[in-house]
């Protein structure tokens, strides 16, 4: 990809309506209600924390109906973290969440009793019914930005949270237009502190557009590569805008991927750990919104 597409790109991440989840069509700028409580997914205790191991190399995937009968863990997609320009547009703050709110959205999260969980925790659940933490919430991030790294990334660990990191590999170490994004030294601390690395294509095609060589230009290449950063497989996969056939899990089971996830309101049938559900953290929400969406939403 040519450095020039750089802005492009940034700019139909975060413009894209298709990214948006259509459980949060209706909430994009949604008054503040009188918070509920959170309920818990499955059988949970205080003692399987978030940086509890999981060894997954020997569970069996258990048949759909099976996982769709779970309760669903609420799942978190951010992508800019960082105060609103001028030039931002309305649709574009909805993927923008300003720095000082994201701090509070966190902070609410921890006093509130959630407990960060990562992919292995969360295969096991789906699977196996492995218990979960007390308050279960994941966190994860499209796209590569910058401001993942220098102000998601601490806030999280000051509460001791973890976290998902997406990566699109055309841009890692490029400045463009919109937004800088990570270098791999910082792709790899992220992974060497305990958080996970997943793949989120070269350059952010339509999953449902894939034919003949994209599959090896948006998966196969991508995928080395992050590996050859972290020193791990890859094996997590978040479609780009959120959209995805079913024509295409197929390639996503037999290149090693054990999960893939969109933006929507309802898992496939057949293939719910390849649709796993993640609401966008809108840019409009407070602390209290944000709260109020992840229990009705899941």
């Amino acid at each position: 990809m040519k450095q020039q597409l750089l802005p492009w790109i940034a700019a139909a991440v975060i413009l894209a309506s298709g990214c948006q989840s259509k459980s949060q069509s209706n909430t994009a700028n949604p008054t503040d209600q009188t918070e509920s409580k959170a309920p818990e997914a499955g059988s949970t205790t205080d003692q399987a924390g978030p940086t509890s191991p999981v060894d997954v190399s020997k569970i069996k995937v258990a048949d759909a109906k099976t996982i769709l009968a779970r309760k669903q863990v609420p799942i978190l997609c951010y992508h800019q973290i960082r105060n609103w320009k001028p030039t931002d547009g309305k649709v574009g703050k909805d993927y923008i969440v300003e720095v000082q709110n994201f701090k509070d959205q966190v902070k609410m999260l921890a006093d509130s009793g959630y407990h960060s969980i990562l992919p292995d925790q969360l295969y096991a659940y789906l699977n196996t019914g492995a218990a979960l933490p007390s308050k279960p919430i994941m966190f994860t991030f499209d796209d590569t930005d910058m401001d993942q790294f220098t102000v998601a990334a601490p806030t999280l660990k000051k509460y001791g949270f973890k976290a998902v990191y997406f990566i699109m590999t055309v841009s890692i170490g490029k400045k463009g237009k919109f937004v800088d994004y990570m270098t791999k030294e910082q792709i790899k601390q992220l992974s060497d502190e305990g958080n996970v690395i997943g793949s989120h294509t070269y350059d952010h095609k339509n999953f449902k557009k894939y034919q003949g060589k994209d599959w090896e230009e948006q998966l196969d290449k991508p995928t080395k590569k992050l590996e050859e950063i972290t020193g791990k497989k890859m094996t997590e996969f978040a479609y780009p805008f959120g959209l995805w056939n079913a024509e295409g899990i197929p390639q996503l089971k037999k290149r090693g991927f054990r999960m893939a996830f969109s933006l929507a309101d309802k898992r496939d049938q057949n293939d719910p750990l390849f649709t796993v559900r993640r609401i966008i953290a809108s840019g409009y929400w407070s602390p209290k919104t944000l709260h109020n969406s992840v229990v009705r939403s899941f």
